[in-house]
């Protein structure tokens, strides 16, 4: 049944990005007039196909950005002069996980006016695409694509002319980049590895083995990517300087995403089935991650961001975003959002 639905899902993903190559300049976006000149969490819903802009002073909803006849947007991504977000669109609901995704299936990623939501570009692309992401230095827009025969795909981000294609492993899911932008990450999640690509000459320096289905590998700052294994239950720690697995957290559940919290020495994992939100502190006597304890958010529980000592956590199912305080580790406020929240990034 589940394939079932699966394929059903992907036929109506391809006639609405079908509809999205010819109807792009249908998109609109609701209050138009109000400036996001605020500090703001920008939320992707899912199915909702809009963007909720939250305004962090007041942690309320100021304004939605519909995203007419775009199919399923995913994660988002901020430029680093913070004047635009990118927008994986893979076209088909993943909130249950990533069971079901075909090869030859078409992609796009948006680019957005991150002041007034206004639509830049619309590219589209030849494959899936689980997100689009922001090169460290602003120039450059990469999206991996999501087939058997994986690839990442390298544009300018002025003229969105495509500069350049790597190879990487089986299926590859989420881009992204070390803390100190010299290396891209890609997590293949069909042959259970994460390519490490040198950015300078965008050649695969490295493919490192992970647990089973790895979905994102997370930016920890602290020379450490974080990478999610959904299917093997676990958070691959891979060291940047080595290349390798340092260290393997067992979870006990599907990860949604891991994230490190550098002022508390904390990792963070969300749990979407059972709508929870984990943690893990560092022990320096041990040398390892010892378990902290957990915290219910939402159902769903999915992408993490953190400003400060506040963390923002999409609920998708629930269709809301929890604000917990990072050191009580308690929900303080619960925003209603859109439909099926996932991607989540704050402009600071």
């Amino acid at each position: 049944m589940k394939n079932i639905h699966s394929k059903l899902n992907l036929v109506v993903a391809t006639i609405l990005g079908s509809i999205a190559l010819v109807s792009c300049s249908s998109n609109n976006t609701n209050n138009t007039n109000t400036a996001i000149t605020y500090k703001t969490a920008y939320v992707i819903n899912g199915t909702g196909n809009s963007v909720s802009v939250i305004n962090l002073a007041t942690n309320q909803v100021t304004k939605t950005i519909s995203l007419t006849d775009i199919g399923y947007p995913h994660h988002v991504a901020l430029s680093p002069d913070k004047t635009k977000i990118a927008i994986g669109v893979p076209g088909m609901d993943l909130s249950n996980g990533h069971d079901g995704i075909m090869a030859g299936m078409p992609g796009q990623f948006l680019v957005l006016n991150a002041v007034t939501g206004e639509m830049v570009k619309s590219q589209n692309l030849p494959a899936m695409c689980h997100n689009a992401i922001y090169s460290p230095d602003g120039t450059e827009i990469w999206a991996a694509q999501m087939e058997d025969m994986g690839k990442v795909l390298v544009y300018n981000a002025s003229t969105y002319a495509l500069k350049k294609t790597i190879d990487v492993g089986m299926m590859p899911l989420e881009v992204s980049f070390s803390s100190d932008g010299m290396m891209a990450f890609v997590c293949n999640s069909g042959d259970n590895t994460v390519s490490a690509i040198n950015m300078t000459d965008k050649t695969v320096m490295a493919t490192i083995p992970v647990g089973n289905e790895p979905v994102g590998a997370w930016q920890g700052g602290d020379n450490k990517m974080y990478v999610d294994n959904e299917v093997g239950q676990s958070i691959s720690i891979i060291d940047v300087n080595t290349m390798t697995v340092g260290e393997t957290v067992t979870l006990g559940f599907m990860p949604g995403m891991a994230m490190r919290q550098n002022d508390m020495n904390e990792l963070w994992v969300t749990d979407p089935t059972n709508g929870k939100l984990h943690w893990w502190t560092w022990d320096n006597s041990m040398g390892m991650y010892m378990v902290g304890g957990n915290v219910t958010v939402g159902s769903g529980a999915h992408a993490i961001a953190f400003n400060g000592m506040t963390a923002y956590i999409t609920n998708q199912t629930a269709g809301t975003v929890s604000v917990l305080d990072v050191m009580t580790h308690t929900v303080t406020k619960t925003i209603t959002v859109g439909a099926k929240p996932n991607g989540i990034v704050l402009k600071l």
